[in-house]
């Protein structure tokens, strides 16, 4: 795999919360589902994306945003307007005194709204993210990502929006399937703006000297890799490659290689109940010894202080 590939291998969406809101001016909703990621696109009208902290985004028609979560935030038609309908895990929407009104506002299957007439209808769906693994990309991003309509991946977004309006067998799963796409279609077309100021590890993929390194080390992480002996797999002297690969990932081969397999090692520690020596050999150290050091060293704490829940020193 490619490093975009192993990232977004842990945010995948299952049993996916997509919902399609139908809406009049003036509205507003507080969201408050505690997702680590959305993605929502207006599939007619606006909507406006305000942070508690930060400035208020304008999606238009066709736009896709992704969220990062969980801090709450405010979508409305307007920075100025209130809300008054907040919504929950599960897509629950209650009035802010708390009264449930989520069999009241239902207009169909994932569909809600005061009156299907609406002059705005918003697309989401949310991912719960979890693991260090998939923290490397979300630390990649901003707080909110917008992709305007002229490079999102429209296709996708229409089969999306004709998916919620036709309840059929297999449903959940083709919107899983989808919110996958368009998931990763806007993070490439995110990626490839001036403004995103894509990763190291993102835009080295393309060389043809350190792209093909980095599949190497998310191949086999737990191969003996040397700098030379990459190096010598992708054709290169080991000093010119050292060097190009810092430049361009930002930090030398074997310091990219410890943080992936100690990022490994941190979601198998607590995704399972594998012994640390094993935990060990699948990323590349020889005994729990040697992941023990190498793990306090980038994390601050020791890999059964991970597993139990201790907090890391960094991240």
């Amino acid at each position: 795999m490619d490093p975009l590939a192993d990232l977004l291998d842990g945010v995948r969406a299952r049993s996916a919360a997509f919902c399609r809101a139908i809406l009049e001016p003036p509205w507003a909703l507080r969201i408050a589902d505690e997702a680590r990621l959305a993605l929502a696109t207006t599939l007619r009208g606006h909507a406006w994306i305000v942070p508690d902290a930060g400035e208020p985004m304008l999606l238009a028609a066709g736009d896709v945003a992704i969220v990062k979560g969980p801090n709450h935030y405010t979508v409305g038609d307007d920075p100025a307007t209130p809300p008054d309908i907040v919504v929950l895990p599960g897509n629950r929407l209650t009035t802010l005194d708390g009264t449930d009104v989520t069999d009241q506002l239902r207009l169909g299957p994932r569909t809600s709204g005061r009156s299907a007439e609406g002059s705005a209808v918003v697309a989401s769906g949310t991912y719960q993210v979890s693991g260090e693994v998939s923290d490397r990309l979300l630390n990649a991003l901003p707080e909110i990502v917008l992709v305007p309509r002229s490079s999102t991946p429209s296709p996708v977004m229409d089969l999306l929006a004709h998916e919620v309006d036709n309840e059929g067998p297999g449903q959940g799963v083709v919107l899983d399937r989808l919110l996958d796409l368009a998931l990763i279609a806007t993070l490439r077309a995110w990626f490839a703006r001036p403004e995103a100021r894509a990763p190291g590890w993102y835009a080295a993929q393309s060389d043809p000297l350190i792209g093909p390194a980095l599949r190497l080390i998310h191949d086999d992480p737990a191969h003996p890799w040397t700098v030379a002996s990459m190096a010598e797999k992708v054709g290169a002297s080991r000093a010119a490659f050292a060097r190009r690969f810092a430049v361009l990932v930002g930090e030398p081969p074997l310091t990219y290689l410890t943080g992936w397999r100690i990022a490994l090692a941190a979601d198998l520690l607590r995704s399972s109940d594998t012994t640390i020596d094993a935990v060990a050999r699948r990323v590349g150290y020889a005994n729990a010894f040697a992941l023990s050091v190498a793990f306090k060293r980038v994390r601050g704490v020791s890999p059964s202080g991970h597993r139990a829940g201790v907090p890391l020193v960094s991240s």
